[in-house]
């Protein structure tokens, strides 16, 4: 028979809960954090105490005192500009780099524009230069007193979740590399870079932060040159044996259909991703046409009336509306966000899309199935690793934070 947990168990778990409640709900009182986490008001002060103790929170009056008499709760607050991750976003033709604080605001960021093809920095080792570079520029302007408590990487890719090896990033011409372990000694903080499929990471981020916030079973759907998936399940992110789970780009919509990088024809992504609206919409020959700017370009000029623009979103979102349609058939989620390029290519097809989900899908999973736009827009993959480098600190805090902590406050010895 297995023991039950101990106290020290029980009270890392509730430190972890309670961090985790004003990381994600932001500042609360004691009162409320004792009704949200089912503990008493002793518990919940002996706690924040803790926390408090090792910088992680602090606790303050609140800044609009209520007509209640007596003296008011104090409100708990996270430490954001004192305890931050490091949140790296690698597109096809964009870099972003970020510090991001205990509670997820996002104090500093570093984004720069990448060329596609060969001239861009395709090169592993100058990605990560520049990756680097603007991570230690963000490290430089952080107070003295702050600590990066983690850093996590969100790719286009299929990413082996053993070993965070990138396996496969065909948009990227990127394949078999360890560019979370190159990162970490590039960075030298003494800390790992997790690395993760973006969609999933978009998954993640939307769950926890944005349009899925209270629904546990979503899928994420995320385009950027190519279209990603991430699924939520019972409020955790489906990975399958690997890590490999959520590619639902590469799944095969229309058998015969136009060819894809990965080798198949007629995947979700051949037929819905960025290169293939632009050729429907005649523009796919266009110089510098090409992006996130391209794709919204193609929304607005249908939106002006242009026919052209008009049908390629059509023949566009009847695939996407077929992807959805298998795709509730399969996992009846409660609801389905687009981001990325896909946001503003279903803001342009929704009637379509949904005209199709109404004749492709079953009814009864259909019936309560809600489709939405990414409520943290462009920044949704970036939030996404900024959640997963918090995880490791929200799930034991005191102890993490102490473990890197020490190097700096270990006694310096004579030789």
């Amino acid at each position: 028979m297995r023991a039950g947990p101990s106290q020290e168990e029980i009270r890392r778990h509730n430190l972890g809960t309670l961090l985790r409640f004003v990381h994600l709900r932001g500042p609360a009182s004691r009162a409320t954090l004792a009704g949200a986490l089912g503990l008493n008001r002793s518990t919940i002060m002996a706690l924040t105490a803790d926390l408090t103790a090792a910088g992680l929170v602090r606790e303050e009056l609140p800044r609009s005192p209520g007509r209640r008499a007596g003296r008011p709760s104090l409100v708990v607050r996270p430490e954001s500009t004192r305890v931050y991750v490091l949140a790296f976003d690698v597109g096809v033709d964009r870099l972003g780099v970020a510090r991001v604080g205990l509670g997820g605001e996002i104090l500093d960021r570093r984004e720069a524009a990448r060329e596609r093809g060969p001239s861009g920095p395709s090169d592993p080792a100058e990605l990560v230069g520049a990756l680097a570079a603007a991570a230690r520029s963000l490290v430089r302007k952080a107070g003295r007193d702050s600590v990066c408590v983690g850093a996590a990487l969100a790719f286009p890719g299929t990413v082996r979740r053993a070993d965070d090896q990138i396996m496969f990033g065909p948009n990227l011409d990127i394949g078999d590399l360890a560019l979370g372990e190159a990162l970490s000694r590039r960075l030298g903080l003494g800390i790992p870079v997790s690395v993760c499929n973006d969609a999933n990471l978009g998954a993640l981020a939307e769950h926890e932060r944005g349009s899925g916030v209270g629904c546990d079973n979503l899928i994420y759907l995320h385009g950027d040159v190519g279209v990603g998936g991430g699924i939520i399940v019972g409020g955790r992110l489906l990975g399958g044996e690997e890590g490999f789970g959520g590619e639902i780009g590469h799944m095969v919509v229309n058998p015969g259909g136009r060819g894809c990088a990965c080798g198949s024809r007629g995947c979700l992504e051949a037929e819905v991703g960025e290169r293939t609206l632009l050729a429907h919409a005649g523009r796919e020959e266009v110089p510098g046409t090409a992006g996130r700017d391209a794709v919204r370009a193609v929304v607005d000029a249908a939106d002006r009336g242009d026919i052209v623009a008009r049908d390629a979103l059509h023949r566009v979102g009847t695939w996407l509306g077929w992807g959805v349609a298998n795709l509730v058939n399969i996992f009846n989620p409660g609801l389905v966000v687009f981001g990325g390029t896909l946001r503003d290519v279903y803001l342009g097809s929704a009637a379509q899309v949904r005209s199709v989900l109404a004749t492709g899908a079953l009814a009864a999973p259909r019936e309560k199935v809600r489709l939405r736009t990414a409520a943290l827009g462009d920044d949704t993959t970036l939030v996404g690793a900024a959640e997963f480098a918090f995880a490791e600190v929200l799930a034991d805090p005191v102890q993490v934070l102490a473990r890197l902590r020490a190097p700096e406050d270990a006694p310096v010895t004579s030789t």
